[in-house]
């Protein structure tokens, strides 16, 4: 059987074939004499060769064919340079997943979905910003720590230590996080010195390995700091530290492309919906629900393409909040009409070094004060990294990612100094700024699915824990949509629903 069509289907050895026999032994009029008959030994004189006549029969059947198969020229040629287009620059136009957002987050469930299913789903994340200048992953400073007071951040970061311990299986030989294994250690005054141990038992029940700290044992294990207005600390002691989250990033991505992941730089600016009057959803009117069909993404030319999917995925970090808007996400109807509470929050990131190097040693833990001052060693070379969230009141603008170096003066460096003496003298050498995906809600991840649209899923609002919680976050997106449910980490206190209810999820006494 050869099969030309879908509705086009030839048999080269059935009817026609017999129809070929048949004319083979029918005779020419000018055979016939003029009463109708033939004249004795003309059959023989003008009956064709048999196999000559199949051959010619087949030779026009099959020029049918090409001509009905085959357009004009000028169509054709149309159409050949429109696919080669899209071949040469491998845009899916259609897929099972999209993902919008390829940083650490949206990477990490490329990964995984591909590592699972592998030929089993098409999918495509489309970033905006192919060399990642802004994006929240490259501009963190890596840490990984198991000190939260909530039991799923707790286990999502133990996931991430070993995955981190573990990269070189999971991500390959050439993925290099250079992991620095020296701990956090949280200082807390009188005020959050009972929450701070009481967050530190339920680390170590779950699988944490971290010690409580009286200022005296802080002062001999830590001479360097002041330990005036210090009444106890928790240092990690294993699964902490600190390692490079653009090799990370990099390493999810390398590995999701050759798993079969398409990567296409192009910027969401909107959605298409679409008719389900099978679907009933509570305070929608019965054939009136809207699902999402189709993603339309600008390229970096400018030009706009439209991108068919199954299921969508928003992990576009501080911008998801403005990407949900674009699935009617606060600008609808019932569910919604509530927002997606995820909007960027400028962070500083300074970069100094103490005069004669006389700062902590190369062992230090990234410390964290009372009053959410950070610092940790930067390298070998007596560099160290610090920096402070401002006060809701005093949030710098987002408009851009310039650095205020005021800031450091006024509300970093004098909190370093009562700290750590050494650093009274100290000199900024670098300085830079990123955005955290900041959840306005109760400041913790929002993931799994949106309970109005049955093909959305969220992944975002991580609020400067993002990075150690990549693996995690990656693994149980990928486990709602291929087994339906979480199964590493039980996550659904993270859900949307928690927003519809108004039920936020706190973290006490953590940065």
């Amino acid at each position: 059987m050869i099969r030309l069509s879908k509705n086009l289907c030839v048999n080269p050895w059935g009817q026609r074939e017999l129809a070929c026999f048949a004319r083979q032994f029918s005779f020419k009029d000018e055979g016939k004499d003029g009463k109708g008959s033939y004249k004795p030994g003309q059959v023989e004189a003008n009956r064709e060769n048999p196999l000559s006549r199949t051959v010619k029969i087949l030779g026009n059947d099959m020029k049918k064919v090409k001509t009905f198969i085959l357009p004009n020229k000028k169509a054709s040629e149309e159409a050949d340079n429109y696919l080669e287009r899209y071949r040469r620059e491998d845009f899916q136009s259609h897929c099972d997943v999209l993902i919008i957002g390829g940083g650490g987050i949206g990477s990490s469930i490329a990964y995984w979905l591909k590592k699972r299913a592998r030929a089993g789903l098409n999918v495509v994340v489309a970033e905006k910003d192919a060399t990642y200048q802004t994006a929240s992953t490259c501009l963190s400073v890596g840490g990984l720590r198991q000190q939260f007071s909530i039991v799923e951040n707790i286990q999502m970061s133990l996931y991430g230590a070993d995955f981190i311990r573990n990269v070189k299986e999971y991500l390959g030989e050439d993925v290099a996080v250079n992991f620095t294994p020296y701990g956090y250690l949280m200082l807390a005054s009188e005020a959050g010195a009972e929450q701070l141990q009481e967050n530190s038992r339920l680390q170590n029940t779950l699988g944490a390995k971290n010690e409580i700290l009286t200022a005296a044992r802080l002062k001999e294990r830590f001479p360097w700091m002041n330990t005036e207005g210090i009444a106890l600390g928790c240092h990690g002691l294993e699964k902490e530290g600190w390692f490079d989250p653009w090799a990370l990033l990099t390493g999810f991505k390398k590995r999701a492309i050759e798993y079969g992941a398409h990567y296409t730089e192009a910027e969401l600016v909107g959605f298409e919906f679409r008719q389900h009057p099978d679907i009933l959803v509570e305070g929608v009117n019965p054939g009136e629900y809207e699902g999402l069909d189709r993603a339309y993404l600008k390229m970096k030319n400018g030009e706009i393409r439209d991108v068919k999917f199954s299921v969508v995925i928003i992990a576009a970090g501080a911008q998801s909040g403005e990407v949900a808007k674009l699935a009617r996400i606060g600008t609808g109807k019932g569910m919604l009409s509530i927002p997606l509470p995820v909007e960027p929050r400028k962070r500083y990131v300074y970069v100094f070094q103490c005069e004669n190097d006389n700062g902590p040693g190369i062992n230090t833990p990234l410390t964290i004060d009372p009053t959410g001052t950070y610092f940790r060693r930067d390298g070998l070379g007596g560099n160290y990294l610090a920096g402070k969230s401002p006060l809701p009141s005093e949030e710098p603008s987002v408009n851009n990612l310039d650095v205020d170096h005021t800031y450091f003066d006024s509300h970093v460096w004098p909190n370093l100094a009562h700290l750590v003496p050494n650093f009274e003298a100290i000199k900024v050498k670098n300085a830079w700024a990123g955005y955290y995906e900041y959840n306005t809600f109760d400041e913790n991840g929002i993931v799994g699915p949106h309970p109005y649209y049955n093909n959305l899923y969220i992944a975002t609002g991580f609020s400067g824990h993002g990075i150690q919680q990549t693996p995690a976050v990656g693994r149980a997106i990928s486990e709602m949509i291929i087994d339906g449910e979480f199964r590493t980490i039980d996550l659904t206190r993270f859900g949307f629903d928690r927003i519809l209810v108004d039920q936020p999820l706190f973290e006490a006494n953590i940065v």
